[in-house]
């Protein structure tokens, strides 16, 4: 306790000598938190980020719990609620779940799924194992002190005296468990397989009239269109790590930008979490997670970018001749396990019922009546059961711990292989040495090419080739997914399986596969499961490329370069196309191009189109014509090139957007319409209609939607009354990180939705402001840098 006041007195004083020498310091004052010895100490710098000392790892969750609960309680207190199943026992069965812990349509679905969850036990049963397929001890400290961090702050504050208005005084608002972190993670953990379809699981009953799928490639393809790419919903990312060769003034340079939700439980929350001559790093998590997912410590960098492996498959079921409850392996009838499950659902006139649902599991997962959007009938001669492969998956609470200790790209990749716990995820790092690495180590379903040819089923020639999810033959046993030596578990893939690569230039990942993380070194040989390889790639990917390769030739990559070719907003598909979008605008009859509605006047939109540079900042007129545009001919799925893609030139190709054709003219004429509807001129600045609201202000947002394949990611939400209404997915937590010569990295960052979704918070919109005028926050690693911030705020907690 001496030691502890000591370090706490030491940190007060210092903070006080070192504010006295910064030009509009405003106080350094300690403000006790605490009615008996100090267990963690909370250095609070510019726009509300929290540095955490403690000297224990319990002691360091107690202080990461209080301060999330500060700036997000009622978002954390939502999503506790929804992985309790209780969302129907105080909103009613309906409204639309929580969509970023699953893909549940309605909060009785969403209670159903996590309900199904808790009364199997297995989150328990993960939590209660020894490391490596359970929680290090280190993580369960952390786990149980967030806990106590939480529910500290709900002690000090009461339900009543919360200040967002989200959760004020709600009685869903409580105390939380370790078990309540567990269930949130293993939630964010399969949130792309059974939380993905957590609807057709639920929904799950014999007896089905409908129609099985066709077998052929238009179910293929809206299958593929119900997946969506990855990075083209939700959640995606660029990652870009440049290694000595490719550095100018610094040794290594890593660039992490991910795309995520700006609310809920993918929401990012920067943090620092120290305990001395232990841990000591700096970054971002997801919501209700005790560790730093994205960030760095003083010797290397990481970032994640969404992966193409799908960790899931589908498994055909023959049920057993009158009993549409039992099915054949082998020719062996094997009864399903049932399993009631019981949701309290609250009435219109307030009072409580229940509502009670059989489910059903075989050997291989739960039955499904629903996959990305194709109906899965289960009637008297087929079903199809899930497989996840992250079903079992605590073991990504140990990755990211573990990359916190690490001291080079070498360590990253071996925590990566020890523990097995990236759950959907590839990782772009960089080190003090000047390496850069790029590694898709992650979950993967054991399905190699020929098994997929051996047991796929009809449908499952179909889907496999074109998504990477196999469906297979659940009648025989020999179609069990396989395993390799290396692998932690069965039925997944080994780390010695999985594409990785080690370079002293550079290594990327836009969403696409491993296949060109380094145009000099392609990745091949690597099954279908976890990638295609010599496709087209997204704009974003060729974005990626060729900014990367003009930085190159231009020298190499600094932190400040690196920053500037982030935000110079540059439109890959407007650097392709707009130019002859400007020249098909100006061919058009009397200033009016064709729409389904008829010619729409689109001569100011011709102009500004052909004095447009091509970006999405704010300030750019055309870019929203173009932007409209671009998302027509996406959703129609229009044939856009007359040259086609190239494998030997995957960068350049496909080009040449095909104006002559009629659905091409028709998408920009309504493009226009739609402006014209909603009010905005065809010529007006992007930032007056694409922008975040903070109570009642518009703060002008820069970037765009994937179609653009511009790297700063922003989606607004489109109402044809009034346009881009609000921004709630796009870049969140963004880092730069280079590596010099100094013990201190050297960083920069930007949480672009701000630190705290309490709108009476002053981190409510402090850091969406700077991002919206393309400014960062300086990144405060080492103690001088922390203890000299001119916002410094010390609290003592006991």
């Amino acid at each position: 306790m001496l030691r502890q006041r000591f370090r706490s007195a030491l940190h007060t004083v210092l903070a006080a000598a070192l504010l006295l020498a910064v030009p509009g310091a405003t106080t350094a004052a300690a403000a006790p938190e605490k009615d008996g010895p100090t267990r963690a100490t909370i250095r609070y710098t510019e726009y509300g980020v929290p540095h955490i000392l403690a000297d224990n790892y319990t002691d360091l969750g107690y202080g990461y719990g209080y301060a999330i609960a500060k700036d997000n309680i009622c978002l954390l207190a939502d999503s506790f609620l929804t992985v309790a199943g209780e969302r129907s026992r105080y909103h009613g069965p309906g409204g639309s779940g929580n969509d970023t812990l699953s893909a549940a349509t309605t909060n009785l679905n969403s209670d159903l799924h996590f309900r199904r969850i808790i009364d199997s036990g297995v989150v328990e049963r993960l939590a209660g194992q020894s490391a490596p397929l359970g929680p290090r001890t280190e993580v369960k400290q952390l786990i149980d002190g967030y806990a106590q961090g939480f529910n500290r702050y709900l002690a000090q504050t009461g339900r009543d005296g919360i200040t967002d208005p989200a959760c004020k005084g709600a009685p869903w608002v409580r105390d939380i468990g370790p078990t309540d972190l567990y269930r949130l993670f293993y939630a964010l953990s399969t949130i792309g397989s059974s939380g993905a379809l957590a609807d057709g699981i639920v929904t799950a009953q014999p007896g089905s009239t409908a129609r099985p799928p066709a077998a052929d490639a238009r179910t293929a393809a809206r299958f593929a269109e119900g997946l969506g790419a990855p990075g083209s919903g939700a959640l995606g990312s660029n990652g870009i790590g440049i290694g000595s060769q490719g550095a100018s003034g610094a040794k290594s340079v890593l660039l992490g930008n991910p795309h995520f939700p700006w609310r809920g439980a993918n929401r990012f929350w920067q943090v620092q979490l120290t305990v001395p001559g232990k841990l000591d790093v700096t970054g971002a998590g997801l919501l209700g997670t005790p560790v730093v997912e994205k960030g760095y410590n003083a010797d290397v960098a990481w970032t994640h970018t969404l992966a193409t492996p799908r960790t899931f498959g589908l498994y055909a079921i023959h049920p057993a001749p009158g009993d549409p409850t039992s099915y054949l392996v082998d020719g062996v009838k094997e009864k399903m396990t049932s399993r009631t499950v019981t949701v309290q659902v609250r009435q219109d006139d307030g009072s409580i019922g229940e509502v009670h649902r059989t489910l059903y599991e075989t050997r291989y997962g739960p039955m499904v009546s629903a996959a990305a959007g194709i109906g899965l009938p289960w009637n008297d001669t087929t079903g199809h059961a899930l497989r996840d492969a992250n079903a079992t998956n605590l073991r990504g609470l140990n990755t990211w711990f573990g990359f916190g200790l690490a001291k080079s790209t070498a360590d990253i990749k071996k925590t990566l292989t020890d523990t097995q716990g990236a759950p959907w995820v590839n990782t772009i790092a960089v080190d003090r040495a000047g390496q850069a690495l790029y590694a898709d180590i992650q979950v993967v379903p054991h399905v190699t090419d020929d098994q997929a040819d051996r047991c796929g089923t009809d449908l499952g020639h179909q889907i496999f080739p074109k998504t990477g999810v196999p469906v297979l033959d659940g009648s025989k046993a020999a179609c069990a997914w396989g395993s390799d030596p290396d692998a932690l578990e069965p039925g997944l893939f080994g780390p010695s399986r999985m594409p990785s690569l080690t370079r002293d230039d550079y290594v990327l990942n836009s969403n696409d596969s491993a296949w060109l993380a380094n145009l000099k070194a392609p990745l091949t040989g690597y099954p279908r499961i976890i990638g295609d390889i010599g496709t087209a790639r997204t704009l974003r990917t060729r974005e990626s490329l060729t900014s990367v390769q003009e930085g190159l030739k231009n020298g190499g990559f600094s932190r400040a370069s690196m920053q500037r070719m982030l935000f110079a907003d540059r439109s890959r598909f407007a650097e392709l196309a707009a130019a002859d979008t400007a020249a098909m605008c100006r061919a058009f009859p009397d200033g009016k191009a064709p729409s389904s509605s008829g010619p729409v006047d689109v001569a100011a939109g011709c102009a500004a189109l052909a004095a447009w540079d091509h970006t999405y900042t704010t300030h750019t007129r055309g870019s929203m014509l173009f932007q409209r545009f671009a998302l027509k001919l996406e959703e129609r799925k229009v044939a856009l090139w007359r040259q086609p893609f190239d494998a030997a030139d995957p960068v350049a190709t496909p080009n040449t957007l095909d104006t002559g054709a009629a659905a091409v003219q028709q998408a920009f004429g309504d493009a226009a319409a739609e402006l014209h509807t909603a009010g905005i001129p065809l010529d007006a600045e992007l930032g007056a209609h694409q922008y975040a609201l903070r109570g009642g202000e518009k703060i002008p947002m820069p970037g765009a939607p994937e179609a653009l394949g511009v790297l700063n990611l922003i989606k607004g939400q489109w109402d044809p009354a009034a346009g881009n209404t609000d921004v709630r997915t796009g870049s969140s937590y963004i880092q730069v990180v280079a590596f010099g010569d100094g013990p201190c990295p050297d960083a920069a960052t930007l949480v672009a939705p701000s630190q705290s979704a309490d709108p009476t918070s002053p981190h409510h919109s402090d850091q969406t402001k700077l991002f919206s005028e393309g400014r960062w926050a300086t990144g405060r690693y080492c103690e001088k840098d922390i203890l000299a911030s001119p916002d410094l705020k010390i609290v003592e907690l006991s």
